[in-house]
């Protein structure tokens, strides 16, 4: 359920509505916009059959939410979520770049690509500390070593960083040295991870799940926003379909739909939607055209001895002549990079 407000309403009125709700056991969840103040109401909503909301103070209307989805949905709020990392701005009219290695694999080797991808022109650094790897026998990250090489190269180069999350029993750690919490596409569906980050203060890029409809990936952002952590990216990386010729297929479908359904940002991550490095420059292009908010890019300055990935990913230099063709291909689409 959705409560308007009046464009007038006071401070007393929002308090007043919020303890009756409050009072029969229900959750509320706040959502000021340019225009109206909208409460959100979470749970049996039949508790509230004997309170005539519309009369209260301050109301202006209420309004059922038809979506399984409540609070990440566009009845929920309107306009789109505008998340701000360390001054870069997600969600609005520039679309933001995430680059760097799979994997932090040495000192050297992510230093010299954290330069190289910021010269470029990318705004958030990425990098793996921990690793989900199919096999047990492939490199599984450098742990928190890699999360202080991370923090070493935030310093130098003044880019955010994200890094993948894969245990509960991490989060503190990991919210120690990175601005942005990823969950990746194996644990889309970790109901206990998804609410572990959903009470922490950080933001969070949820990608899709390997065979996830757009419904189950919505809902997997509803167990993050439930607990109250609002500032949440969604990343379409490829699902898995009967077609072997890329390592997944790139639904580029689901942008333009997951921007009617719901207001945070959406990401597209070309890399792992098909796992060649001469395959990423076409569907980065076609991510920005069918609207996507962002990009996330494997680059490696030694793809060749990568440990991780390195098929691919990009080198510098290609890296380079890619944002130069997503700057001339911006203004046609009403956005900047």
């Amino acid at each position: 359920m959705i409560i308007v407000l009046k464009k007038d309403v006071t401070q007393e009125q929002i308090d007043h509505v919020v303890e009756k709700i409050r009072g029969v056991g229900l959750s509320v969840h706040i959502s000021r916009g340019k225009e109206r103040t909208i409460i959100g109401v979470i749970g049996d909503e039949s508790a509230l059959a004997s309170i005539p909301l519309e009369v209260l103070p301050g109301v202006e209307s209420v309004m059922p939410v038809l979506k399984p989805y409540k609070l990440v949905s566009r009845e929920f709020k309107e306009e789109g979520t505008v998340i701000d990392v360390d001054g870069v701005r997600i969600g609005g009219r520039e679309v933001q770049v995430i680059a760097g290695p799979c994997s932090v694999e040495n000192r050297e080797t992510l230093l010299k690509t954290a330069v190289e991808v910021k010269k470029a022109g990318a705004r958030i650094l990425r990098g793996g500390a921990f690793k989900p790897r199919t096999s047990p026998y492939d490199f599984q990250g450098l742990g928190i070593e890699g999360l202080k090489l991370l923090k070493e190269a935030k310093r130098e180069t003044g880019l955010p960083i994200i890094s993948e999350l894969m245990d509960p029993r991490d989060t503190d750690l990991l919210c120690d040295y990175v601005d942005i919490i990823q969950i990746g596409a194996r644990n889309m569906q970790n109901f206990r991870l998804l609410k572990e980050v959903g009470r922490i203060n950080k933001p969070v890029l949820l990608k899709r799940g390997l065979a996830a409809t757009i419904k189950e990936f919505l809902m997997s952002a509803e167990y993050i926003a439930s607990q109250g952590n609002k500032d949440i990216i969604l990343c379409e990386r490829g699902i898995r379909t009967f077609e072997p010729s890329t390592r997944n297929t790139l639904d580029i479908s689901a942008v333009p739909v997951l921007k009617e359904e719901t207001h945070l940002p959406v990401f597209i991550d070309p890399s792992h939607a098909v796992g060649k490095w001469k395959l990423v420059r076409p569907l980065a292009m076609a991510a920005l055209a069918v609207g996507a908010d962002g990009l996330m890019i494997e680059v490696h300055i030694d793809p060749e001895n990568a440990l991780c990935d390195g098929a691919q990913s990009l080198m510098p230099d290609k890296f380079g002549e890619l944002m130069r063709e997503l700057r001339a291909l911006a203004p046609a689409v009403g956005r900047d990079i």
